[in-house]
């Protein structure tokens, strides 16, 4: 009868001694699980936020490539801009200017016209005569130009070297089209190959102007080759688009 409680009592221990030790080690499988999570959840917050965001959700560089005010904002055929923008601080640049144009589209950006000034005068060093072919324009008379085109070309056609109004880069006041005063090659491809061309393309990134359209881009840019079309960055990133090789939209990853 003793022999057979002792027994007893000894599986009872057994029993109970299992039961604590599958416990104790939920217990502890339990605690390093939320022990590793808190640690994960620790280095998430310290990581900061921008780290995570793409070009598209931050401008590079912290440029605003959005706003029809900075000298950084990129308009295509996917980014149009109002109907109704019109710069604010339109201004006829010092330099030989296009008798076939009107006063405003004569002008660009204050911002741009001491790099323009400059750009022409050390052109004129080189014994090159360039003029503005073509500066601002509005969506009314972007509209004009494009329409015709359409007319003469049709609109596949017209579409490849022609902005449909609120996609023109021109409507910003920041770019701008040059070229020779005897109108060799004017505003045609073969503007690339004159001395004037050939200048431009080497040396505008110097007074911050990009070429935006080069040539092969069009399917990145939505547009044929324009070697007589520039458009004002700034130097710092006129440099590094030149440097590079690329377009505005490349450097963006638009």
């Amino acid at each position: 009868m003793n022999h057979s409680k002792k027994t007893k009592s000894k599986k009872i221990y057994i029993i109970t001694f299992i039961i604590c030790l599958v416990m104790a080690t939920i217990l502890f499988f339990t605690y390093t699980k939320l022990s590793n999570k808190e640690q994960n959840n620790d280095v998430s917050q310290n990581i900061s936020p921008s780290s995570n965001t793409t070009l598209n959700e931050q401008p590079k560089d912290n440029i605003d490539i959005n706003d029809p005010a900075s000298q950084f904002i990129i308009v295509n055929k996917n980014r149009p801009i109002l109907l109704s923008y019109v710069p604010s601080d339109l201004v006829s640049p010092n330099v030989t200017l296009n008798n076939q144009k009107s006063n405003s589209e004569n002008s660009i950006r204050n911002i741009v016209a001491p790099n323009l000034e400059s750009l022409f005068v050390d052109a004129k060093k080189n014994n090159l005569d360039l003029m503005l072919a073509s500066g601002y324009r509005s969506a009314e008379l972007q509209g004009f130009y494009y329409n015709n085109l359409v007319q003469s070309l049709g609109q596949a056609e017209a579409d490849t070297v022609s902005a449909k109004p609120g996609t023109s880069e021109h409507q910003t006041g920041l770019a701008l089209d040059i070229a020779s005063t005897n109108r060799e090659c004017y505003l045609e491809a073969c503007f690339a190959d004159t001395k004037d061309g050939i200048w431009l393309k080497d040396n505008a990134y110097k007074y911050g102007f990009i070429l935006r359209y080069p040539l092969y881009k069009d399917k990145i840019t939505g547009y044929q080759y324009e070697p007589w079309h520039f458009r004002y960055v700034g130097k710092d990133l006129a440099q590094k688009i030149y440097s590079q090789n690329t377009t505005l939209e490349e450097f963006f990853n638009l």
